[in-house]
């Protein structure tokens, strides 16, 4: 799949106003409709003493300052500083109500694409960018953010403000109304032109924007990759053309602003011309008063003010509208793998694993064909196969990862499509050789923030994986702290504490994925003995390369091309001469320490 490719869905095509789409986003204001209204009344109440200016210096001059009315021009300066003071207050109230809105619909959406994420498959995130996915999170939320805080209310009320202007400028003098509002067509003409060129850049700026996050992620967590095959130089230049293609989006976005504000500056300036060259006439002609003159100037100007908002405001809305189309259609991802009302569930699992006629594939190409095998409770299993034969797809389809094809697996008799995936995958510990950890101490690592697990648990699983060893030569010991992907930690260390994590949940079902690749061959030692004590009343599945580490298991499992090629313990597979025969010889059995 191209890169181009997988961002498609960040383009902005053709119009972005959708009614249904916008009607949904509004539903999250729901829960905060009495501040929405009380920030409404207060915007109305501040447009209204903002029109309302104007028309009191029009008083103070035709009914105070040429008949020289001192004392009522004071009373007409003390009643416009109230109005004055009386706006401040209206609109600092509103902006802080609906920033207020704007942070909690932000922090609910967060939240919930969060939880939803978190229910996804894991075949959504084999072809989801994790770059593209924080997008949504972060900057597709906060351009939804400024819907609530400059978006729909702010445009309601710059359509409220001009409607008054337009009103108070008929009232006071029909025909000199006329005349100023007679540049609006050009107006209409400048801001069309505006929108549709800016839709287009902005259309380039999300795109870029969800491949620059991509980029970013991926090749940050690649580091030691991208260094150790001194990509540094490759790595910079593709990154530097796919931000060059973002500034270039931008900069033409800035070249329409920069032609539309002073456009609407030029038409402003056109509008007062006519208002003083027609109102001079009138004045000769004792049609219109001196007051009247001045109002329609402060009039004229608080009326284009509204007009490059609402362009503005379209393009905040518009990208609000793409943002969230994109989120909603992340939202709208149904989670394949759930759980089903009236789901099974059980504190503990009496009876086999039952694979029956499993076949399974990730894409179109199958990886498990016709598998067919019986694993009894508290019984030691191995799986061994070249790389690619399917061994690590079986232990996930066991916990529901992945959602088998064809066939069925039994767990106490039940299918684990109908089993409540909380219970199930509570009864299963899983240590892969590729080990995750998380930003936190290590104490939070091995219990993973279950305030069940007691310390005192922790230790001791610690213990029994002798990790403990290197534990305590750190500084805070347990609430140590470790970086991100545990990177101030070895990779021996990290499968420790991944085998630690494993079994202070004590598991019924305990999969190890490689689980001592990475440790030195004393440390080894430690865990296999450790492991010995631990696999006792467990149903064990070991997915194993080297092969004399898995000699005494109850059964082995030889999986070739997706298939169970042969299955016995180790002497039966060794009698049979069949492929584990010729895996076996072909290792240094004799450098190895028995696993049991």
């Amino acid at each position: 799949m191209s890169q181009n490719h997988r961002f498609e869905e960040d383009k902005i095509e053709g119009k972005i106003y959708d009614r249904q789409l916008l009607w949904r986003l509004l539903q999250y204001g729901k829960r905060y409709w009495r501040l929405i209204i009380i920030s409404v009344v207060l915007l109305i109440a501040g447009m209204a003493l903002e029109i309302l200016g104007p028309y009191l210096t029009k008083i103070a001059i035709d009914d105070h300052i040429i008949p020289g009315d001192m004392p009522g021009l004071y009373h007409i300066i003390g009643l416009y500083l109230l109005v004055l003071f009386g706006n401040f207050i209206f609109k600092y109230g509103q902006i802080l109500l609906m920033q207020y809105i704007g942070q909690k619909v932000m922090l609910d959406l967060r939240q919930e694409i969060f939880s939803h994420l978190q229910k996804l498959q894991l075949q959504f995130f084999d072809k989801n960018p994790i770059g593209r996915l924080m997008t949504r999170v972060t900057s597709d939320v906060e351009s939804l953010n400024q819907v609530f805080t400059q978006g729909l209310v702010m445009v309601f009320g710059d359509l409220l403000l001009i409607t008054g202007i337009v009103v108070m400028m008929l009232s006071i003098h029909t025909t000199l109304a006329l005349w100023t509002l007679s540049v609006v067509p050009i107006l209409i003409i400048v801001s069309f032109v505006f929108r549709k060129k800016v839709r287009e850049s902005y259309s380039q700026i999300r795109f870029y924007l969800a491949k620059i996050n991509s980029y970013l992620q991926e090749h940050i967590s690649g580091m030691s990759i991208v260094q150790l095959y001194n990509r540094e130089k490759k790595n910079y230049e593709i990154f530097q053309d796919i931000n060059w293609h973002h500034t270039a989006a931008y900069i033409r976005t800035i070249f329409y602003y920069a032609l539309f504000y002073p456009a609407v500056e030029l038409i402003s300036a056109v509008a007062l011309a006519i208002i003083i060259f027609q109102g001079g006439f009138y004045i000769q002609n004792e049609l219109v008063t001196f007051g009247i003159i001045v109002a329609f100037i402060q009039y004229a100007q608080m009326f284009f003010r509204p007009i490059s908002d609402l362009s503005e405001k379209y393009n905040i809305l518009q990208s609000a509208l793409a943002a969230s189309e994109r989120i909603f259609k992340l939202l709208d991802t149904p989670p394949l793998i759930i759980s089903h009302k009236d789901s099974y569930q059980s504190d503990q699992i009496k009876h086999a694993i039952e694979i029956r006629n499993v076949n399974f594939a990730y894409d179109s190409e199958y990886v498990l064909k016709d598998i067919n095998l019986e694993i009894p409770v508290g019984k030691k299993i191995a799986l061994v196969g070249h790389t690619g034969s399917g061994k690590t797809s079986l232990t996930r389809l066991l916990g529901r990862f992945y959602d088998i094809r064809e066939g069925e697996i039994l767990i106490d008799g039940i299918d684990i499509r109908q089993w409540d995936l909380h219970s199930l995958r509570s009864h299963m510990a899983m240590v892969q050789q590729d080990v995750f950890l998380f930003s936190g101490t290590i104490l939070e690592n091995i219990r993973l923030g279950n305030p069940n697990i007691s310390q005192e648990k922790v230790i001791e699983a610690a213990e029994m994986v002798n990790a403990q060893l290197f534990i305590e030569k750190m500084s805070g010991q347990y609430f140590a702290k470790v970086r991100e992907r545990g990177s101030n930690l070895s990779q021996g260390q990290k499968q420790l504490l991944a085998l630690a994590r494993a079994i202070v949940y004590n598991p019924s079902i305990l999969i190890l994925d490689e689980a001592t690749s990475n440790i030195d061959s004393e440390s080894e030692y430690l865990i296999q003995q450790a492991l010995k004590t631990v696999m006792i009343g467990r149903t064990s599945i070991v997915i194993a390369h080297r092969l004399s580490t898995i000699q005494y298991m109850d059964e082995i499992v030889v999986m070739h091309h997706g298939k169970i090629y042969e299955t016995g313990n180790h002497q039966e597979l060794l009698k049979k001469r069949g492929l584990y025969y010729r895996l076996y010889q072909l290792q240094y059995k004799d450098q190895e320490v028995p696993m049991f």
